[in-house]
């Protein structure tokens, strides 16, 4: 084990994504179902290699078999069993937070947004720049330039202004030029 000197220079960290409330959720209903599921089959398995039904499930094929549809605890069943899958389809299509970057700081995120139209600023104001298409990602972002623009000079302004943003983790730039077809006369 080695003892680090307190001249080091820290280790720079990945960064904690954010979670969504949306997390704990959805963890409740997976244990819930894999609860229940596992009490159904371990009964069914029972049943098959000829050992009796537990109690609770042959109390609850009866009350199944025994009640009419119109039956008030049969559509407070029915409404409850609805509402937690529409509460489950609703936490599976709700994006979260996907479109934030977790920065340096713990705790604090940036827009992708945002740091998709910083970088489109400062590429506009670029000598040269004609049109700017940016695409911000988790791990890197794609900036498509068209212009008679200095491939070079761009890419090297374009590092300098996603390095002030305090990305938590190493972020990729990938510049692209593509040089405007003028007609000649």
């Amino acid at each position: 084990m080695t003892a680090e000197s307190p001249d080091a220079a820290p280790r720079p960290s990945r960064g904690r994504r954010p979670r969504a409330p949306r997390t704990a959720g959805a963890a409740l209903i997976a244990v819930v179902v894999l609860v229940v599921g596992g009490g159904l089959l371990y009964d069914v398995i029972a049943v098959r290699t000829g050992h009796p039904a537990r109690r609770w499930r042959a109390e609850l094929a009866h009350q199944l078999a025994a009640r009419h549809l119109d039956d008030i605890r049969v559509r407070i069943g029915a409404g409850g069993a609805v509402l937690f899958g529409l509460w489950f389809c609703w936490l599976a299509f709700v994006p979260g937070l996907r479109r934030w970057l977790p920065l340096r700081r713990p705790g604090t995120v940036i827009d992708r947004a945002g740091v998709a139209a910083l970088i489109a600023a400062r590429a506009r104001e670029l000598p040269g720049v004609d049109a700017v298409a940016v695409r911000v990602r988790r791990s890197g972002t794609r900036v498509t330039v068209s212009g008679a623009a200095d491939p070079a000079g761009v890419q090297r302004e374009l590092r300098a202004a996603i390095a002030r943003v305090p990305l938590a983790g190493p972020h990729q730039l990938d510049v692209r030029v593509r040089r405007s077809s003028v007609p000649e006369r």
